[in-house]
């Protein structure tokens, strides 16, 4: 799609905020999902809005770094969820724990400086030879493809739930025990789920391609709203016919929001990282530290891989080289110091989103001050509580019919990139092949604490076997 509005471009102000706020519901569930993840499995407290403000703030710094010059929102990296648990898992106490998430995002920046300084030493014309157009394009659409699965597990969940007893028998000191769960079970029907999710998604792909001024412009926005107009009018109609299987959206969060009526109802300080970590300090020792290390650091050259992914994705939409300018040592730095910034207010590692990217390429807009705006949004919004309840109110059925536009869009483009490439040539032929199979098949590799993901693992193959096959054959 030809861009509407370029990075320099500058829509009305009111046009900014609409478009800003599109862009934070794209990345908003994804963001929100991380620290839900890490709570339920290690029983911590994390708040998702103060990992959204830190999504906002790591952005601002991303965008400082880069000049205001690459178009893309930071948000929670999923990469990092064995990490947190990790810096959880080996404290000694919840606040050692909550510091080792702000030491752990410090490591992880850390490997960007380092490579950024590398960056600006050698210059990016050997990421082009390691990485052409055969290898990058499989890759990118890996990242969609691989998101894939999430898309649609979201597009047939409710968000009403009941909590319903399990009952299960372990051996306990030799002694069979009975062990009592509660688990949480959606109850809303799948049909339901699926009918919101697909009007979310048909309002979005129509006004995509057929809206007119403004309204080709905010697709997502109109697609949410059209998907949650849905499920409440299937929550009223189940409402009134006694059918709890009607009602797939929880309307809980407005009711723990104005429950009773305070300033905190509207104003509300999110539960920062850093505010948690009251002495921790005597608690830490070298033993934890280097358990952080090992958990962080091999990460960090993994999100590596994706990171460069993004910004070639990103470079193809925009039709400009970021890696030559802004320069991928100002993208590494900007990354990995606004990593920093997320995880010392929400705990979270930041890593550039292919759903901002999805974003700008199917409304056509690139402009970097829809990016400020939506930064400087997410943070004001963590301290809103009306806000943060309708965010967490928008029915997963309904995000899902938002996602299989963007992850496909994603994934289409990296194909895109393969237009050019000679198919027909078994190294081509190879290397894609390679790429896509290990990556829709979900190839994940782990070497002792350190966790190689899909995305990873097939550019990693996919760089061996275009090297392997790029040798000279002996005369």
């Amino acid at each position: 799609m030809k861009l509407i509005y370029g990075i320099k471009d500058k829509p009305k102000v009111s046009q900014r905020i609409v478009f800003a706020f599109q862009q934070v519901l794209a990345i908003m569930a994804a963001t929100l999902a991380v620290p839900a993840v890490v709570n339920g499995a290690m029983g911590s407290e994390m708040d998702p809005a103060a990992a959204l403000c830190g999504a906002g703030v790591g952005t601002i710094i991303y965008l400082l770094f880069t000049r205001s010059k690459s178009p893309v929102f930071l948000g929670s990296s999923f990469a990092f969820i064995g990490s947190m648990c990790s810096a959880f898992a080996g404290a000694a106490s919840m606040a050692l724990g909550y510091l080792g998430l702000i030491l752990g995002a410090a490591l992880a920046g850390l490997v960007y400086v380092v490579l950024a300084v590398f960056a600006k030493t050698l210059g990016t014309d050997w990421l082009n030879k390691l990485m052409p157009p055969v290898v990058i394009g499989p890759t990118v659409a890996i990242i969609g493809l691989s998101l894939a699965p999430n898309a649609i597990a979201d597009l047939l969940k409710s968000s009403v739930t009941t909590q319903t007893m399990e009952y299960a028998i372990e051996l306990r000191s030799g002694i069979p025990t009975i062990v009592e769960n509660l688990v949480d079970t959606a109850t809303g029907s799948v049909y339901v789920c699926l009918a919101c999710g697909l009007v979310t998604l048909f309002t979005t792909v129509l006004f995509a391609t057929y809206g007119k001024k403004m309204a080709r412009l905010i697709p997502f926005i109109l697609g949410i709203l059209a998907g949650y107009l849905c499920a409440c009018v299937f929550y009223l109609i189940g409402d009134a016919v006694g059918k709890d299987s009607l009602k797939v959206i929880s309307f809980q969060p407005f009711v723990n929001c104005f429950s009773s009526l305070s300033l905190a109802s509207f104003l509300s300080v999110p539960r920062f990282t850093f505010l948690q970590t009251k002495g921790a300090f005597g608690e830490l020792n070298l033993s934890y530290f280097i358990t952080l290390f090992t958990a962080y650091v091999p990460v960090a050259f993994v999100v590596f891989a994706e990171h460069l992914a993004d910004h070639k994705n990103l470079s193809t939409i925009v039709e400009k080289d970021l890696l030559k300018e802004p320069g991928l040592h100002r993208t590494l730095l900007g990354d990995g110091v606004g990593s920093m910034a997320g995880a010392f207010f929400g705990g979270c590692p930041n890593t550039t989103y292919g759903e901002s990217i999805g974003c700008v390429a199917i409304t056509g807009n690139a402009s970097i001050v829809t990016i400020w705006y939506a930064a400087v949004m997410c943070v004001a919004i963590s301290f809103l509580s009306p806000f943060i309840a309708f965010l967490e109110s928008i029915p997963s059925c309904v995000m899902g019919g938002v996602c299989i536009a963007l992850y496909g869009f994603i994934a289409v483009s990296g194909l895109k990139m393969l237009q050019n490439v000679d198919l027909n040539e078994n190294r081509n032929l190879f290397t894609a092949s390679v790429i896509l199979i290990t990556g829709v098949g979900g190839l994940i590799v782990k070497i002792g604490a350190v966790e190689i993901r899909t995305v990873a693992c097939a550019l990693i193959l996919g760089i061996a076997v275009n090297k392997l096959l790029g040798r000279k054959k002996k005369a």
